[in-house]
């Protein structure tokens, strides 16, 4: 397992509550599900991964640069066209305009949602909005898609679909890390756990083995929550 990233002492203090606290990790699995209760700091270590948010302490090291990008549990959708979303992101990062619309009819396509590629972004399901905000990021063909609880205000179908879209992903070859509060969804997708709490990285093991057997109490806990 190759490593792709290693984190060392990485902290983030905001109005002096410590919610990122001192985390070392190292990521070498293709798809890593971070997993954890509510307000243990899972949204926040994906953005400073992202470089969405500044660490107060600590350093991230990449083996080698890796093209991102990343999807939020609520995509924001600009007031335009589905495939006019996509091409936005691809305008962004210096596309010019006839390679953005093929590479984004082209991934509207692998999401299924070609034929709504002229319809308001905004006027669609949430399902359907968050598959043009996975387009959008497929568009792009990153070495590391991160995605923040894709499916947590989706209906099952909608889940279903998403989670598909998120195996193909993988399946060319890009590096997932995510959240989700869904347990099942953890297990399908990932091959390594990374469970946090209160802001300290507490258990990083092969999924398999996380719900088998969890070497920690604060997992032990959690699974006993959160499994039906």
């Amino acid at each position: 397992m190759n490593t792709w990233l290693s984190i060392d002492g990485l902290s983030l203090t905001e109005g002096g509550t410590r919610i990122i606290a001192d985390v070392s990790l190292t990521l070498g699995a293709q798809r890593t599900v971070v997993l954890g209760p509510n307000g243990a700091g899972k949204s926040t270590l994906l953005r400073l991964i992202h470089d969405l948010l500044h660490p107060s302490t600590g350093v991230l090291y990449w083996p080698r640069p890796l093209s991102q990008a990343m999807v939020f549990q609520r995509p924001v959708m600009l007031r335009t066209t589905a495939l006019t979303n996509v091409i936005y992101g691809l305008k962004l990062k210096g596309f010019k305009t006839g390679e953005a619309r093929r590479r984004a009819q082209e991934s509207l396509a692998r999401v299924g949602l070609e034929h709504l590629a002229l319809r308001p972004a905004r006027l669609l399901s949430g399902g359907e909005q968050q598959r043009v905000a996975l387009a959008r990021a497929w568009a792009l063909e990153p070495e590391l898609l991160i995605l923040d609880e894709p499916t947590a205000s989706l209906d099952p179908a909608s889940s279903r679909e998403v989670e598909r879209i998120i195996g193909d992903i993988a399946a060319s070859g890009a590096r997932i890390l995510m959240t989700t509060h869904n347990l099942g969804q953890a297990r399908r997708i990932a091959e390594d756990i990374v469970f946090i709490d209160r802001g300290r990285i507490v258990e990083q093991t092969p999924v398999a083995q996380f719900f088998k057997l969890p070497q920690t109490p604060a997992a032990q806990s959690f699974l006993q929550e959160e499994m039906p």
